[in-house]
């Protein structure tokens, strides 16, 4: 359903049926993996209005995996990573 570089591929969907018979399927939830066990390549050093789609292009070759530093950093709202000046980022293997 997602595509391999998705953070949602491995997933799985259910399904729950309302009182009056619709169907709803839906994504269960996906938990943070433990960044502790995370193998760590590098760190980034976050300048001033550094985006994180363009570190993600640097580091790992697609803007688009940006989700894999938040993963990497314990961070559930993406921008949390870029709001701090001077905040080290670790950046690991996926």
């Amino acid at each position: 359903m997602f595509p391999i570089t998705s953070r949602y591929h491995d997933i799985e969907s259910a399904k729950w049926t309302s009182p009056d018979g619709q169907e709803i399927i839906y994504l269960h939830r996906r938990l943070l993996p433990d960044a502790t066990k995370l193998n760590i390549v590098t760190e980034h050093l976050v300048t001033q209005d550094e985006r994180l789609d363009h570190i993600s292009a640097r580091y790992l070759g697609d803007p688009e995996q940006f989700w894999r530093l938040c993963d990497a950093n314990n961070a559930l709202h993406p921008e949390e990573l870029t709001a701090e000046i001077g905040r080290r980022l670790k950046i690991t293997l996926p």
